[in-house]
């Protein structure tokens, strides 16, 4: 069984860390125009509870923010919360507004720098732009993610809403973001990449 451990910023202690698990992303984490219940986060939560029931997901995920906006935010959730794993799911919206690939590259090896630094271990979920972008962009923007998970070393899926941008009925009528009936299937697409990594979490606390 895990044990429980959320600390205040005050209480932050570097050697240690609470068994939490921390999403930083945009409006496809934070369950943009659904019941936040039924975002993938909430059913990871619940797909975990069995095996480890005091896992903290803690979800700090804001609809349109961008790489920059993660990582200003960054370094006070990894002294609140410290994680032992964070996630991030950021990047779509730098590409939807044009953004650098590059300056999206740099935030994105400083956001896995801090957490490194704190202890966390790193998973990134990845984006890819709609070809309607231009291609030099979407090569740049797609190589910049690739780069930095390859230079970190850190788990890493290339594009997160596999199986799910290109069904019209799994996105709302934005035709950006997936609809409660591809929550599901975002949630496989993250077990994928994260579940040995979140069993381990949970064994490493029995006893």
């Amino acid at each position: 069984m895990c044990s429980s451990g959320s600390l205040a910023a005050s209480e932050y202690r570097s050697a240690s860390h609470s068994d939490a698990v921390l999403v930083l992303g945009d409006s496809i984490s934070a369950a943009y125009g659904i019941d936040k219940r039924d975002g993938w986060v909430a059913l990871l939560e619940k797909r975990l509870a069995p095996q480890c029931p005091h896992l903290d997901i803690i979800n700090a995920s804001v609809s349109g923010e961008t790489t920059a906006g993660g990582l200003a935010r960054l370094p006070g959730l990894l002294a609140t919360h410290q994680p032992r794993l964070l996630v991030i799911e950021l990047g779509g919206n730098d590409g939807l507004r044009g953004l650098s690939p590059r300056q999206m590259g740099k935030n994105l090896q400083q956001m896995i720098t801090l957490a490194e630094a704190a202890g966390a271990q790193v998973a990134l979920l990845g984006m890819l732009m709609p070809p309607n972008l231009g291609t030099t962009y979407v090569r740049l923007f797609e190589q910049a993610m690739a780069d930095v998970a390859e230079n970190e070393s850190v788990l890493f899926q290339t594009f997160f809403l596999q199986g799910v941008a290109d069904q019209r009925d799994l996105l709302q009528v934005d035709g950006i973001h997936p609809t409660a009936a591809a929550q599901p299937h975002l949630l496989d697409n993250a077990w994928q990449l994260l579940e040995k990594t979140l069993i381990e979490i949970c064994q490493n606390k029995v006893g």
